[in-house]
């Protein structure tokens, strides 16, 4: 019986996880600066926080469903992949 619990409890975690994941809510956890700087058209882009590069754009702040921590903002963009 406890078991059968164990396996009910993981599978439903699992379950919620994953959907959280796919459904592009949940920031990756892992962020890196850029420091300010001048771009080719001589635009000043001033210092920012963003996530580690990965294999998806489901976790990005800039994604639908996700916050940047830093600005608050909520993401507008749909991941491609």
């Amino acid at each position: 019986m406890k078991h059968l619990i164990f396996v009910a409890a993981l599978s439903l975690f699992a379950t919620a996880a994953q959907a959280q994941y796919l459904s592009g809510t949940g920031s990756n956890p892992s962020t890196h600066t850029s420091s300010g700087y001048t771009n080719t058209h001589g635009t000043y882009v001033q210092p920012y926080v963003a996530t580690n590069p990965n294999s998806t754009q489901r976790d990005n702040f800039s994604a639908t469903g996700n916050v940047n921590p830093s600005t608050g903002s909520a993401g507008t963009h749909r991941p491609r992949y």
